[in-house]
């Protein structure tokens, strides 16, 4: 019997997108859009001193595991640099493929174990991350 794709905690965590925080300014915006299955994430990031992460805003339209995704995204991108970004979205790419044991650079991700074996749900996933990354560069 194979195990539920949608699982309790992927659908408790796309429900915790909710109300968007408020920038106080917006330092760089990312719009990244998947041609696979249409979904959509827009996201603003307001930086400190450092260049890393303070605040993201987001706007999500996505299947249950686009939002998962953004919300593990938005609880964990405090502190983290451009280059955190990349390296957490190499790290769950490869560990959506099936290249790795497990998405050791970004907290929380085995929740989206389910996901593994149905490679459409691949680009939903990624896109927070893609979303971000692409924000984070164009504040540079």
């Amino acid at each position: 019997m194979n195990a539920p794709l949608y699982t309790t905690e992927i659908l408790r965590l796309a429900t915790m997108l909710g109300e968007q925080p408020l920038l106080e300014r917006i330092d760089g915006s990312g719009d990244e859009r998947s041609p696979t299955c249409g979904s959509r994430v827009k996201t603003r990031v307001q930086l400190g001193p450092d260049g890393r992460i303070e605040r993201i805003a987001q706007e999500v339209h996505a299947c249950a595991f686009g939002q998962a995704s953004a919300a593990l995204v938005a609880r964990h991108a405090a502190g983290r640099s451009a280059a955190d970004v990349e390296t957490a979205l190499a790290d769950l790419t490869a560990w959506l493929a099936g290249d790795c044991d497990g998405p050791a650079a970004w907290p929380e991700m085995e929740a989206l174990a389910p996901a593994r074996s149905r490679r459409a749900r691949h680009p939903a996933i990624l896109l927070p991350f893609r979303a971000l990354l692409a924000a984070l560069k164009s504040a540079r």
